[in-house]
């Protein structure tokens, strides 16, 4: 049995005659009568009654009639999804981001965008540091990463989204919190006590501020190890030191911190989607697009 059959039975139990259903099928009518005698045949079951004047649907005909539409339609169905994974319509993407992304507005944007025009994708998200971020990749936990720069292997690929300045993060009560918003020089806070990431934590940022305090001049003093960007802010309003974020959080508003920009060159941190270089899931490449699209509106 093929599929064939089943459509060209329903044809002729929808038109009850084999002139008609032969026509709407573009074939002759000969070959019609031979496939579905072919097809009774194949199941041993008497799907029509054919007389010289009517053809009508035997009982088993009736039953028949609704499975093969239910079948068709199943066929259709998978052949319409298939058609849309390729399309990425379809599926699910897996996705890995640092805390500090869903305080930037593209990320947040391009996560709405994908779902207005992928309503049938799942979406997986799950908040991680850089580096596991990359190593869910290198284990096909994760199809994509929102990421701070780290070094990166041969098999992920990385696209830029935009660069933000890094900020001071002081306690308002802090002789240098209350200039405002000023910018200062990193060296200032050479004395200070820093909250901040472990060195081992794998945000990328631990070896920036490295980098920047040995141009300034000073080794940051680390008295306080923290793995969560939030709770380095809490400790900052609590007095318990400085800190160095990203720009991005200071729409987090805690009463008694305050954010300066810093002069230091390079006192820049970038945002990057990272996706595995031989992935060409169809799905993959849409968000990667949609991504690109709402981070070249951020930088125009």
């Amino acid at each position: 049995m093929e599929l064939r059959h089943l459509r060209y039975f329903i044809a002729v139990a929808e038109e009850l005659h084999f002139g008609r259903a032969a026509e709407r099928l573009n074939i002759s009518q000969p070959p019609l009568s031979q496939q579905i005698q072919l097809l009774e045949a194949d199941l041993g079951v008497r799907l029509l009654e054919r007389t010289k004047r009517r053809v009508a649907l035997t009982q088993a005909g009736q039953l028949y009639l609704e499975q093969a539409r239910l079948a068709l339609q199943q066929v259709d169905k998978a052949a319409e999804v298939a058609r849309r994974a390729q399309r990425g319509e379809v599926g699910a993407l897996r996705m890995g981001f640092t805390p500090s992304a869903p305080f930037t507005t593209v990320i947040p944007r391009s996560l709405l965008a994908f779902r207005r025009a992928y309503p049938m994708v799942h979406l997986d998200l799950e908040e991680m540091n850089s580096r596991s971020v990359v190593e869910a990749l290198l284990a096909d936990k994760a199809e994509v990463g929102v990421i701070r720069p780290i070094d990166l292997p041969a098999q992920i690929t990385a696209l830029p989204l935009f660069h933000e300045p890094l900020v001071a993060v002081l306690n308002a009560d802090h002789p240098l919190g209350h200039e405002g918003d000023a910018p200062l020089s990193l060296s200032a806070l050479a004395n200070e006590a820093f909250v901040f990431f472990p060195r081992g934590f794998g945000t990328g940022l631990f070896d920036q501020l490295m980098t920047l305090a040995g141009q300034a001049g000073f080794t940051p003093k680390i008295s306080q190890e923290v793995g969560d960007s939030l709770t380095i802010i809490g400790l900052v309003a609590a007095g318990l030191g400085v800190s160095v974020l990203p720009a991005s959080y200071r729409c987090i508003a805690i009463e008694n911190v305050v954010y300066r920009p810093l002069t230091d060159p390079g006192a820049v941190t970038s945002v990057l989607l990272v996706r595995r270089a031989a992935d060409a899931s169809p799905v993959v490449s849409a968000f990667v697009d949609i991504v690109s699209e709402e981070a070249k509106r951020q930088r125009a």
